[in-house]
């Protein structure tokens, strides 16, 4: 099966993800890193949700590419269903249809955005009916009533249905039970931070039996991890002990901004951490751990040859998707686009290739 890559769109050139989008965007920039990735061969790239709207910041990048595509993360709940509905299917319009709704649920409320819903199951069960009505939205020709226990609508109806068809392609991520629900039922693509490949697995397969018991097919799976690449082996890990230094040095510095403590999946992360610092071929913990956890920190470290084999590891075990951004963002892509991403095309084409042929032996 094809294999898609996702880079990462940053408004400001930044090491620390948690400092990304503090400040107001630089829009030279943020042009410049979508040509990059563009011109590296990425299919889209993932705008996080902080600091300026990703939705502007899309519609920006977006007029200055030609087929890119936006990964843009949005949190259910802060914004009503039915005008994130519009505002979605109306940048479908304006960018040819290379839009993605990645929605993120989140691990805490956001009380600075007047959101009070704390109990994390009871934000992904508001997230169901919130990607409800946004489907709705898309695909209904007829007005229609909703009632929920988060949402309650009567009349609703978009004029302006989405570009991209049956309606704009969503993406879930989190590691509760919670997620795999809402994921199976309105996602067609799930998205996992990198973890050892046996426990990648065993995700994978909970996915598949939950979807199962929804009487649905699975949607397919992302991999989110960060890639070091050196000429060598020893200059790979040096410059990964460079980068866990630097991250170390900026997260003490209080560039995170408040800590109101930790997702599931930064919590599997840091108790991979304790068991050791290195996991099969390439999957290095140094980096997540150096900035306490969270977000896609987990890292493959070593030569192309080692990365590409690396994720081809976990493209045996189901995954499609290969959500890859730098910690220098701009060189990286270019790097990316040069030694990682047309080799592990490649090698799957050749893979589905030699499985065809052994099917019509």
């Amino acid at each position: 099966m094809p294999v898609e890559f996702v880079g990462g769109l940053f408004p400001r050139n930044q090491l620390n993800p948690f400092g990304a989008y503090g400040q107001a965007p630089d829009l030279t920039y943020l042009r410049d890193l979508a040509r990059a990735h563009e011109h590296a061969g990425f299919d889209r790239v993932l705008i996080a949700n902080g600091g300026a709207d990703p939705i502007f910041l899309a519609a920006y990048a977006a007029a200055h590419t030609d087929k890119l595509g936006f990964m843009i993360a949005h949190r259910p709940g802060l914004t009503p269903p039915t005008v994130a509905a519009r505002a979605f299917a109306t940048l479908d319009h304006t960018t040819g249809g290379r839009v993605r709704l990645h929605a993120i649920t989140g691990f805490a409320a956001e009380p600075e955005h007047g959101e009070t819903l704390v109990d994390k199951t009871e934000r992904y069960a508001r997230a169901d009916e919130y990607l409800e009505i946004i489907r709705r939205s898309w695909t209904s020709s007829d007005p229609f009533d909703f009632a929920g226990k988060y949402y309650q609508v009567k009349g609703a109806f978009l004029p302006v249905k989405p570009l991209s068809k049956p309606y704009v392609p969503i993406s879930v991520g989190g590691s509760s039970d919670a997620a795999y629900h809402v994921a199976v039922k309105h996602a067609d693509l799930y998205a996992l931070w990198a973890e050892p490949l046996a426990d990648t697995a065993a995700r994978i397969a909970k996915l598949h039996v939950i979807a199962a018991e929804h009487g649905v097919c699975a949607p397919r799976d992302s991999l989110s991890v960060r890639l070091i690449i050196g000429e060598t082996e020893e200059l790979a890990w040096a410059k990964a002990r460079r980068i866990e230094a630097a991250l170390r040095a900026s997260h003490a510095a209080g560039s995170r901004g408040g800590d109101r403590g930790q997702s599931g999946g930064g919590q599997r992360q840091l108790a991979f951490a304790r068991q050791a610092e290195r996991f099969d071929r390439a999957l290095f913990l140094g980096t997540s751990t150096a900035i306490g956890g969270g977000t896609d920190s987990t890292s493959l470290v070593g030569t192309p040859d080692t990365i590409v084999a690396a994720l081809l590891d976990y493209y045996d075990l189901g995954v499609t998707t290969f959500l890859n951004r730098g910690y220098d963002p701009y060189p990286d892509a270019v790097d990316y686009g040069r030694y990682v991403i047309s080799a592990v095309r490649d090698a799957v084409r050749q893979r589905d290739d030699e499985a065809a042929i052994r099917l019509r032996a």
